[in-house]
């Protein structure tokens, strides 16, 4: 894609949609997350953290929507110290087109490269197409699907509406094209070694990490979230 046609009354929404929210971790992190903006953080041998609304929003009517995304770690990272990093919005790059405009979140894709700093090959995508364009789905990662947040498209002849993930195979030539206005998050990457187990909040190759993690979570040595005093129980 070419060209520097913004759509001007489309907000870059790409981790946090709408609205706002405010971050806090036991690393001791303090960070709203406006519209555009993203947050990664890594979790590795272990962090505790919190997502709210700030206490004076709360009796305001509003919509927030946001899209939480989790990124498997390479097995030599699993037990790495954890991090927090905000990127702002004016930080990620945009490719834009004649009603086109692709936001690159995470990773590489038209040419832009996005400064998130991920542990693996990813890629993150926020693409907004106007009724009648298309866009070709990059194919430099093995894995990928789009997430139809908004609107109406059609591949390769199938019509997809919204709430949709569609999945790909590596070595698929997809084209998206726009059957209305229609807002897209392409998610993608490299496979990881091996399958990852999930059990709450907790994820790791390793089913007997995450008993240990259970472990440290029931005793609170995870640490305590800067300005929190809440503490939220192991599920039974």
């Amino acid at each position: 894609m070419s060209g520097r046609t913004r759509i001007s009354d489309w907000p870059p929404l790409p981790n946090m949609l709408e609205g706002a929210i405010f971050h806090r971790d036991t690393l001791g992190s303090r960070q709203p997350i406006l519209p555009g903006a993203i947050n990664w953080m890594t979790a590795g041998k272990g962090i505790a953290h919190s997502e709210r609304s700030e206490a004076d929003t709360r009796n305001i009517e509003r919509r927030m929507l946001a899209l939480q995304n989790w990124v498997a770690l390479p097995l030599d990272k699993e037990e790495a110290d954890p991090a927090f990093i905000h990127y702002p919005a004016d930080t990620l790059p945009t490719v834009t087109d004649v009603g086109v405009e692709a936001r690159v979140l995470v990773g590489v894709a038209f040419g832009a490269r996005s400064p998130v700093q991920a542990q693996s090959e990813t890629l993150y995508l926020d693409i907004r197409l106007e009724t009648g364009q298309s866009i070709p789905l990059p194919h430099e990662v093995a894995e990928r699907a789009i997430y139809v947040l908004d609107g109406r498209i059609d591949i390769a002849g199938d019509v997809f509406d919204p709430a949709r993930l569609l999945l790909f195979r590596p070595d698929d030539r997809i084209t998206v094209r726009a059957l209305a206005r229609s807002h897209l998050i392409v998610l993608g990457g490299d496979p990881l070694e091996g399958p990852r187990h999930i059990w709450w909040n907790f994820v790791s190759s390793r089913l007997d990490r995450i008993e240990a993690a259970k472990a440290d979570w029931k005793a609170n040595r995870f640490g305590q979230v800067v300005d929190e005093t809440e503490f939220i129980p192991l599920p039974k």
